[in-house]
């Protein structure tokens, strides 16, 4: 399934089911077609529900507001900037800078994206249901589990976004009871959906397709969500010791040709890059590529941060949890291309730069990175020095090269939604706080001795030595629970480093505020626009209900507090 669709069948299935935008009225008669009612049309329809993945519809809105990617997400966290300039994207600037308001279009087009994809599973629901009360033999028990597995990732993007979001099921999927009340959280709702997933769904899958094993991961990280410990290693545990996932030898291989449907993909979006505009790349992150650069690319956003530069610096190769931001790694902010530019020399862990480019290193096989001129904001814009290099592909991997017609690159990276390092880490993170101390290191270990023993970035004139002072090593011990704990965060910042899970963590964690006010003047040393930027408040921690789906739903919807 790495082409994910065909872009005639994916227009066939938008006509076919039903409204893809909450709080407007759905139009019947088509899923009862004769046509429909046979096992070709529940297919038909679960392709369908599986291209939303990467949140694009007939909804409307720009490509990147409606990302599945989480790049944007990002942005408001501390691992990113919105980069390119203020005035581009505007509206993403106004998310950064927390100066937030219900009509914003990020938010809005996002939600409707999102239950577009809702009503898609809803549809192949309706449309089994139809087959099984007409008599018909054929068993559709996995094509039922897997648009059941869609709808909880669905509602589960949207209870983590939104807090309060309304759970549209198969039973309120008319014209006359689609619009429902958002009273509070749907956990239950999801974990309902995704525990029939995992007690249906075989042990092995077609590529792009969920197993057991994925919806056990899927459902310990819903229950994680939740802080229900206990009933997450439940899940999560069948999947360490019985799944069919490990870690990758090469850490960067996640995000190239070589590794992207390998053992440690649980669950990822297909991305393919074809010629011309394609539908089936990531189009969600054309905006997220150098602006100029190596490959004459489009349009400078997406620019990791300081702090998360910082993060990778070691002393006798483990993290500084407490004190890695009182100092900066050296950058080039401010300086250009023409300007002598030594890098930094002090101990880093070696993941960083396969997850950010900066000047002087090599940029994904295309050569040196040559810093400011492959930067498209000013001094005076929320940009940096950085790059991210995960969403960009490498040199010679033409099968994931984007095309456009306006320097945009529509890459066929695959997104790893669930990779097992992701895993490895709930599961560690779980262990901490149930006094399983033991357990846990062994588990962030795991990675960080798979970091420690891949292959390091070489240097571009030598490829006979390290392109950095790497240096990288296992814990010793977690002395104690507090230890532990931020020993298992820090780590996955630095595993998991913009993919899209920072906003998340910090948020369900209870430490946004704390944190990101403590970003925003910490940043403010290599950018110091960042002084201007709003304090964080709790408020942040949840979106808010776009005013058109109030408005939409004539006042049914009700507004998250504080907006």
């Amino acid at each position: 399934m790495k082409s994910k669709l065909i872009y005639l069948l994916v227009m066939l299935v938008g006509v076919l089911a039903c409204s893809e935008d909450f709080t407007e009225s759905t139009a019947f008669g088509a899923l009862s077609d004769d046509a429909l009612k046979n096992a070709e049309g529940v297919e038909l329809l679960l392709v369908g529900a599986y291209s939303l993945l990467d949140g694009h519809s007939a909804t409307g809105g720009a490509d990147w507001s409606k990302t599945a990617d989480g790049w944007w997400y990002d942005a408001i966290s501390d691992d990113a900037h919105k980069g390119s300039t203020n005035g581009d994207q505007a509206d993403l600037f106004l998310l950064e800078t927390f100066d937030w308001n219900t009509a914003n279009p990020y938010f809005g087009e996002k939600w409707r994206a999102l239950y577009a994809s809702v009503n898609r599973c809803n549809a192949v629901l309706s449309l089994i249901r139809q087959l099984e009360e007409d008599g018909d033999p054929g068993d559709y028990s996995q094509q039922k589990a897997q648009a059941l597995f869609l709808r909880a990732h669905y509602n589960f993007e949207l209870q983590k976004a939104w807090g309060n979001p309304a759970f549209i099921s198969v039973d309120n999927f008319d014209a006359s009871e689609f619009n429902q009340e958002n009273t509070g959280p749907i956990w239950e709702e999801i974990e309902g959906d995704m525990l029939e997933a995992v007690n249906t769904l075989g042990p092995t899958s077609e590529v792009g397709r969920p197993n057991t094993f994925t919806a056990h991961a899927y459902l310990g990280k819903i229950l994680l969500y939740q802080g229900k410990w206990n009933e997450a290693l439940t899940y999560l545990e069948p999947v360490l010791l019985q799944g069919p996932y490990n870690l990758l030898p090469e850490f960067v291989d996640n995000f190239r040709l070589a590794g992207e449907t390998g053992a440690e993909s649980v669950f990822a979006i297909q991305f393919t890059a074809d010629t011309g505009d394609s539908f089936d790349g990531n189009r969600g992150g054309t905006l997220s590529f150098p602006n100029g650069g190596p490959i004459s690319s489009c349009c400078g956003f997406y620019q990791a941060s300081q702090d998360l530069m910082n993060a990778y610096k070691t002393e006798n190769g483990l993290p500084l949890l407490d004190t890695y931001n009182q100092t900066d790694v050296k950058n080039d902010q401010g300086l250009a291309s023409a300007d002598p530019f030594e890098p930094y020399t002090g101990e880093l862990d070696p993941r960083v730069d396969f997850t950010i480019g900066r000047r002087g290193l090599d940029m994904n096989g295309f050569g040196v990175n040559i810093g400011k001129d492959w930067i498209r904001a000013t001094s005076n814009d929320l940009g940096g020095p950085y790059l991210t290099k995960k969403n960009y592909y490498h040199a010679g991997e033409d099968a994931n090269r984007g095309t456009g017609g306006w320097g945009e690159q529509r890459s066929g990276i695959n997104y790893h939604i669930i990779r097992y390092a992701d895993v490895l880490l709930m599961a560690a993170e779980a262990y901490v706080e149930t006094g399983e101390l033991g357990l846990a290191l062994d588990l962030v270990n795991q990675v960080r001795n798979r970091a420690k023993n891949m292959t390091y970035l070489k240097s571009v004139d030598n490829p006979n030595q390290d392109a950095a002072n790497y240096s990288i090593e296992p814990y010793g011990s977690f002395p104690d629970a507090e230890f532990a704990r931020k020993a298992v965060r820090f780590e996955r910042r630095l595993e998991l480093g913009v993919e899209g899970h920072r906003l998340f963590d910090l948020r369900r964690w209870g430490v946004a505020t704390e944190v990101m006010n403590a970003y925003i003047a910490n940043e403010s040393r290599t950018l110091t626009g960042m002084a201007s930027v709003n304090a964080y408040t709790a408020t942040y921690d949840i979106f808010p209900i776009p005013l058109g789906a109030i408005d939409l739903s004539g006042g049914i919807l009700n507004q998250n507090p504080g907006y």
